[in-house]
């Protein structure tokens, strides 16, 4: 099993929030409500800098995303935390002998940084960011080279994310996937529209083996 990270294992929008809410105090700006951010989270950097400052128009220059990685890092993993249930879904993988993985697109250091706070440092069996590679999600090659790097065809994996992107991804790798509903979602995203091979309300669902493509 391989997952995306934020959105899907990890709340991170409180971390997310607290950064553009450092960035807009630095600018005299009254501080953006979460829910606001959130279905931005799984977005990204340019996404999330966006939904900050409407006022750049998408526009958003190299520095401010500079300036909103640089922050987040000193904010990385003080107000997040995993998904309530993915602790007991995870653990009974593990329980089962799966092995599992993470595929994001967050900058390998900052994934990286997260595992020791979530005592997953030892247990994910592999870790690709959205630098490890040449490519990042949607292009197939991270999930590709995860599944080599755990030792698995393509065929015994299965990738949940909770992006179009993700499902894309896995799609053009030729391998299974499954949206987590619980996710971030814009208001326009529409889950059904992806085709994913599954989709799932909670990390809950996943303790059900029927639940997995």
């Amino acid at each position: 099993m391989l997952f995306d990270l934020d959105g899907t294992l990890l709340d991170s929008a409180p971390d997310m929030a607290a950064t553009v809410n450092r960035m807009r105090a630095a600018r005299g700006v009254p501080p953006m409500p979460l829910a606001e951010l959130r279905p931005h989270v799984s977005k990204g950097a340019r996404a999330m800098s966006a939904a900050a400052f409407p006022e750049l128009g998408g526009e958003v220059p190299p520095e401010l995303i500079r300036e909103f990685l640089d922050v987040y890092a000193e904010e990385l993993g003080r107000h997040g935390a995993a998904f309530d249930g993915i602790e007991a879904m995870l653990a009974a993988l593990e329980a089962d002998g799966a092995r599992w993985g993470i595929v994001t697109n967050k900058p390998e250091y900052l994934a990286r940084g997260l595992m020791p706070a979530l005592g997953w440092e030892t247990r994910s069996g592999v870790l690709i960011g959205g630098d490890t590679l040449a490519e990042r999600k949607p292009h197939p090659l991270p999930l590709l080279h995860a599944a080599e790097a755990m030792g698995f065809a393509v065929a015994d994996c299965v990738y949940v994310g909770d992006d179009e992107r993700d499902i894309l991804a896995a799609r053009a790798a030729g391998m299974r996937s499954l949206v987590a509903l619980w996710g971030y979602r814009l208001q326009h995203d529409d889950p059904l529209a992806w085709e994913a091979d599954a989709m799932v309300e909670a990390p809950a669902d996943l303790l059900d083996p029927d639940a997995w493509p």
